[in-house]
């Protein structure tokens, strides 16, 4: 859905404010912030041509800037619209109440948007796959729903004898209301199909026993590069945030010999939208059902450990609880950036820390033979290797076992059948209980 929030995109002058107050975490470096929404308003192709940070002691309900800030910047915002013949944007990277950027635009006299606006528009400018352009459809709609309070103080608003009888503007707002609703309502059916669909394709990838293996991290940590690097795939990577949108699946295949699908998904960022991860939860399936998570961190980011902590945040959103912290492996890419001292730090600390934690450059190679190897130990560990034997006319167990399992070698003799099998714990216990 591009540009769904009246975004003029092309080559359109951008202001970018990072109120410092503002954001959920009190140690994420100002500087880091607002260079991390540069590059946001950047993927959507927006001109900056202004970026500050503003010191808040605390957000004002009305404009949530103070007065002086608003004056300021709509001094400069005039001056480039008179130097450049255009309207100017400003990206405020916070998020803001209806009311607040109604009472913004009046004030600096364009179009403002906040942090939740400029990641949808993004999403809707990437979306490339029937699933990703109706999810994020949903997310725009919900969201501008919320934006219809007030909105329309242009038309009259009458009222009559008893007080319940909206005039005109009333009823606008009540018929946008209503159109949104009924929009809502047929993505949401939609988006129903998309689900039972996905359900359908895991009962299928279940029936032939491979593992998947989901890479998750903040955005542009390095997942499909290294998903390319992996599996030998072409998938978009760039050094750009939210390059990848539509879950992209590949069949890999580890050191011990066994096949799994490695899922790469779309990254996660500092305050994402409750719009996008509901709207997303068809998407985000895919990691909850994973049997291991690969949580990718760019370790040459300055705020690569609060970038973890958001990643946490999220799959704790989606039903990923620290209970199940021991399915995730922890990868530290982009150690070719790392200077010489932080470089063999990380080394060490991937060695000797933690068992499920290993650094890796997704874009030469290193680490990456090991990666494969702490899979096939993870996916070994949590798999069973049993000995059967069983007798030629018992094919129902047979055919259960090739359909639950994965079957390492078979050997028919005259007495029966000899099978060496593979199972998930589940399915080996309820073989067991079933001998």
């Amino acid at each position: 859905m591009l540009n769904n929030l009246g975004l003029e995109r092309l080559a359109t002058p951008c202001f970018v404010v990072h109120p410092s107050a503002a954001r959920k975490f009190s140690i994420r470096d100002p500087k880091a912030a607002l260079s991390e929404t540069i590059g946001l308003a950047k993927a959507i192709d927006l001109r900056i041509v202004h970026k500050e940070i503003i010191n808040l002691k605390k957000p004002n309900p009305a404009v949530f800037l103070g007065r002086g800030a608003i004056d300021r910047l709509s001094v400069l915002i005039t001056d480039c619209r008179d130097t450049d013949g255009v309207d100017a944007i400003v990206v405020m990277d916070c998020i803001l109440s209806p009311i607040q950027q109604r009472n913004l635009e009046q004030g600096l006299n364009c179009k403002v948007i906040d942090r939740t606006g400029l990641i949808l528009e993004i999403f809707g400018a990437r979306a490339r796959t029937k699933e990703g352009r109706l999810q994020v459809d949903l997310a725009a709609l919900t969201y501008q729903r919320s934006r219809l309070v007030r909105s329309w103080t242009h038309l009259e608003r009458q009222r009559g004898g008893a007080g319940f009888m909206g005039g005109p503007g009333e009823r606008q707002i009540e018929l946008d209301r209503r159109l949104i609703d009924q929009q809502i309502n047929r993505i949401n059916r939609e988006l129903k199909n998309v689900r039972r669909t996905r359900e359908l394709h895991r009962r299928a990838r279940k029936k032939v026993p491979y593992p998947v293996v989901a890479l998750v991290g903040y955005t542009n940590a390095g997942k499909s590069t290294l998903f390319n690097y992996l599996t030998n795939s072409d998938v978009v990577a760039k050094d750009q945030l939210f390059a990848t949108l539509d879950p992209t699946m590949r069949a890999l295949k580890l050191p011990d010999g066994r096949k799994v699908v490695l899922s790469d998904t779309v990254g996660f960022i500092s305050a994402l939208p409750h719009e996008l991860v509901d709207a997303f939860h068809a998407t985000l399936e895919e990691i909850i059902e994973a049997d291991l998570i690969v949580h990718v961190r760019d370790i040459s980011h300055p705020n690569s450990i609060i970038h973890k902590s958001d990643v946490k945040e999220v799959l704790n959103e989606i039903g990923i609880k620290d209970s199940a912290q021991n399915t995730i492996i922890e990868v530290l890419n982009k150690v070719d950036l790392l200077d010489t001292d932080n470089y063999r730090a990380t080394k060490a600390r991937s060695n000797r820390e933690n068992a499920d934690m290993i650094a890796v450059s997704a874009v030469t190679g290193e680490g990456c033979k090991e990666l494969l190897e702490l899979l096939a130990t993870r996916l070994a560990l949590e798999f069973k290797t049993l000995k059967l034997k069983i007798d030629h006319t018992d094919g129902r167990r047979l055919a259960w076992l090739y359909e639950k399992g994965e079957v390492i070698n078979r050997r028919d003799t005259k007495t029966g059948i000899s099978l060496t099998v593979r199972l998930s714990p589940v399915d080996a216990a309820r073989l067991q209980q079933s001998f």
